[in-house]
């Protein structure tokens, strides 16, 4: 299929950020990168993994990051995190001067081994404010009770009292999203969620997360290799080119909710991954046109 085909069917599938209509009041900025630079050490050794990199999204919105391996995705996760400062630029995060409540979950589960899935669920309500302060009074009783629905909606009741090793990779998951939305976040970072997953149960937590933002509406950033997740989850989908990283394209996700893996297969759907592939090998290309010309 031709660049231009591409665009057209991308364009045919545009919508306002966050799936509203025209001449809806504008949402909330939740997440702001203003040509931020970040470089991993110095002289000889430093590394630029990203320039002047820019990044805007809306409370609510599910923004999906692709692109290539090192490129600087997981960067901008840290950023947004907080585990990691710009070296020039700005990054904002909610109002000034607001604490914000964010939620984590990995490639990996890390659930503590020798703590039940419900305890590991419930660990962020004994370190967040405002749920530490109740932690003792509460732990029995309302927090327990919004453990085990929260396990309910993603379809592990009743696996409470076992403990991580007594489950399933695709389970571990399911309770990993359940820690990271228990203290009820209004931002959700996810770093390849679901890499390490067989297919099958990859695509049966795309319809569990699909529903979990559904229901609890945090802005979520993801972080993925797969065009198909991204589509399918995201209601905009970033591509990065690769390092020094920056965005080179940002478009809006304009397929109706629920999503469903029937659509995954629909000729719009499959345009629109071919479409962030493409712009993947173009940015590949240039990026190599980049490094022949500073050798020379």
């Amino acid at each position: 299929m031709s660049r231009q085909a591409l665009d057209r069917a991308s364009d045919a599938h545009t919508e306002p950020p966050s799936g509203r209509s025209q001449g809806a009041p504008p949402v909330e900025q939740q997440i702001s990168l203003r040509d931020v630079t970040v470089q991993y050490g110095a002289a000889d050794h430093a590394v630029l993994a990203l320039q002047a990199a820019n990044l805007q999204i809306g409370q609510g919105e599910f923004v999906a990051l692709v692109g290539p391996s090192g490129c600087g995705k997981s960067t901008i996760l840290r950023l947004v995190g907080g585990l990691l400062g710009p070296t020039s630029g700005t990054v904002a995060v909610g109002k000034s001067g607001e604490d914000i409540r964010i939620g984590m979950a990995f490639q990996n589960a890390t659930l503590l081994p020798w703590l039940t899935i419900l305890q590991n669920v419930m660990l962020p309500l004994k370190i967040v404010e405002p749920f530490r302060k109740h932690f003792r009074t509460k732990r029995k009783t309302e927090y327990r009770d919004r453990v085990e629905q929260l396990l309910q909606q993603v379809g592990l009741s009743g696996f409470g009292d076992k403990y991580p090793w007594q489950l399933s990779g695709g389970m571990l998951q399911r309770a990993s999203l359940c820690r990271a939305l228990i203290h009820e976040p209004s931002l959700l970072l996810l770093d390849e969620p679901f890499a390490a997953l067989d297919q099958f149960t990859r695509e049966e937590l795309w319809a569990v997360l699909q529903q979990l933002w559904i229901t609890h509406c945090p802005t979520v950033l993801l972080v993925t290799h797969d065009f198909r997740e991204a589509v399918f989850l995201a209601t905009r989908l970033c591509v990065m080119r690769p390092r020094p990283g920056q965005i080179i394209d940002d478009s809006i996700v304009n397929f109706p909710r629920p999503r469903t893996l029937d659509m995954t297969f629909k000729p719009d759907f499959v345009d629109a991954m071919h479409r962030a592939r493409m712009l993947v090998g173009e940015g590949r290309e240039n990026a190599a046109v980049r490094t022949i010309g500073e050798r020379k």
